[in-house]
């Protein structure tokens, strides 16, 4: 293999792949790292889920020329996700523009890009902060013009300026007091080292170490629940959506969100942009959109309500896949977010006419479910969330389809089991509504799951492996064995007035332990009536639902 000298568009190409995959990789390292701007421990997710969205891009254009660069630019856009993957889809915007434009692309040309690509990191930013992935960005950038003056190869040349951004991201808690506090360096400055470890990669083979350290046996997102450091970022809700508006209103529109919130970011541009904030009025800050052009793809998120859930030591997963299963030319469907291949067939049994696959880590986002009501024949729809983060997501489909979507706020599995007896096909989904909440409102819910850290709770410390019990209001119930953790939590839910329980086991269950929990209820809740029930959900071996 001769000496590499300089990118080719086709090698372009396999650093964006190879990025990709590296951010898939350590997705998990750079999600307990993230402490700022809110420490929800969601980095690594969107950044990987921003370069999964150029990389689907790139596979389906042509393999060189405007195409590819075009790509890069509009799947960059168009999928980023989060404060860390909006700033990350300019600079890789940036990037392509500058790759696009040079003769050949060698260590002057990525200086060069490096440069335009810090300058446009920093200019998408109301705010700049200083010991974020903006610093390493634009530390690296001043770095890598000086370096490239030099005699060396373009190998040499790509070694000195991973060395500099990792050198760049050590210094980082020292310009941010929130890192320092928590002993882990930013999490975005970590991703951005790993798009430059793709390049080097690319360039001469060499594997792509984890972007930085972590405390021994400790994450970001712990350290906070146990310091009290949950004031970063008090403003409760992470509004984004893509803006149609000509381009000479958005410093209109930038001013008007600067009154509204922080953290954020507007990236974009021949009249598509994607806006970022952080904000206690929804209402606002898509009006400010309003008044300046169309926005469309609008995701919520509640900060608050994700911070509990570090704080209550609960982790769950799942894909984002859609399934049209019972598809009806009924006037109202049914589409409901689940976990587990037997929760998914139970729903399945009780009409719903298509299941989102989606959980706590990987909450669909409102194009998933617009997709989903999209899929379905019927024009008046019904949303499942059954998971108390994505009922603010689920609300924004409705304002993006010309079809009818109203949302029954089920907060767990069994409440949308529930509510699907008192669902009428034959009415429109206004008139659902109501018996459908109701309904969800009978069933008291409750869940048993592992906890993956330690953690004060309102009932009692918290140890790593501990099996806790959740109602409504949160944990209520912590043991050391499984059995005795759900017969706890039964015994909380049950009330003499009671009459069922269902049982929905998931994949850390067992017949033992199903069996001993099935005699307790019948030993000391005699006139209980008890059906179990093969959910295979992941992480939460049982689900409850007492009526």
């Amino acid at each position: 293999m001769g000496e590499f000298k300089s990118f080719s568009e086709s090698d372009i190409r396999d650093v964006i792949f190879v990025f990709r995959d590296s951010l898939k990789t350590y997705s998990d390292v750079l999600n307990a790292l993230n402490v700022y701007p809110v420490p929800d421990g969601d980095t690594g997710t969107n950044m990987s889920l921003t370069l999964a969205s150029v990389a689907e891009e790139l596979e389906t254009s042509d393999d060189q020329g405007s195409s590819q660069w075009e790509a890069i630019s509009h799947g960059s856009l168009m999928g980023a996700r989060g404060n860390s993957g909006v700033i990350l889809s300019q600079i890789l915007r940036s990037l392509s523009d500058s790759f696009a434009a040079a003769e050949e692309i060698d260590s002057e040309a990525i200086s060069m890009a490096l440069k335009a690509a810090s300058e446009a990191a920093y200019g998408s930013v109301m705010k700049p902060v200083e010991g974020t992935i903006l610093t390493v960005a634009r530390e690296v950038a001043e770095q890598a013009l000086e370096i490239a003056k030099e005699d060396i190869s373009t190998v040499d040349f790509l070694e000195k300026i991973v060395f500099e951004a990792e050198s760049s991201l050590k210094r980082t808690p020292e310009l941010l007091p929130v890192l320092k506090e928590a002993g882990v360096v930013d999490a975005g400055g970590a991703g951005y080292v790993l798009l430059l470890s793709s390049f080097l990669h690319v360039a001469d083979g060499r594997p792509i170490p984890p972007p930085a350290e972590m405390p021994e046996n400790m994450r970001a997102s712990d350290h906070l629940a146990v310091t009290g450091l949950t004031e970063v970022g008090e403003l409760r809700y992470e509004v984004m959506f893509f803006l149609e508006a000509p381009d000479e209103s958005i410093s209109d529109f930038k001013e008007d969100w600067a009154g509204l919130g922080d953290s954020i970011v507007v990236v974009g541009g021949n009249g598509l942009y994607n806006c970022h904030i952080h904000t206690d009025d929804i209402g606002g800050a898509i009006e400010a959109g309003i008044r300046q052009g169309t926005p469309n793809t609008i995701r919520v998120t509640d900060l608050h309500e994700e911070l509990g859930d570090h704080r209550e030591t609960l982790e769950i997963g799942g894909g984002n896949t859609i399934s049209v299963t019972n598809d009806s030319q009924s006037a109202t469907a049914v589409i409901a977010v689940v976990a587990g291949d037997g929760v998914q067939a139970i729903f399945d049994s009780l009409g719903v006419n298509a299941v989102v696959r989606g959980g706590q880590s990987m909450n669909p986002s409102v194009r998933d479910l617009l997709q989903a009501a999209e899929s379905i024949s019927a024009d008046q729809i019904i949303i499942l969330p059954n998971n108390k983060n994505i009922i603010p997501v689920a609300e924004q489909v409705n304002s993006q389809i010309e079809k009818t979507v109203a949302v029954v706020p089920t907060r767990s599995i069994p409440e949308g089991f529930a509510s699907l007896l008192a669902f009428d096909p034959r009415s429109d989904a206004e008139s659902n509504l109501i018996p459908m909440k109701e309904a969800a409102g009978q069933v008291i819910p409750g869940e048993i799951t592992r906890a993956v850290r330690d953690s004060e709770t309102t009932v009692g410390k918290v140890e790593e492996g501990d099996w806790i019990g959740l109602d409504r209001d949160g944990v209520c119930v912590i043991s050391k064995s499984i059995t005795e953790a759900a017969i706890g939590l039964l015994d909380k839910l049950l009330g003499p007035d009671h009459e069922l329980v269902t049982v929905i086991t998931g994949e850390e269950s067992n017949h033992e332990q199903t069996e001993e929990i099935s005699e307790w209820l019948a030993e000391n809740k005699e006139n209980v009536e008890i059906e179990i029930h093969s959910g295979g959900q992941p992480l939460y071996p049982y689900y409850f639902g007492v009526e």
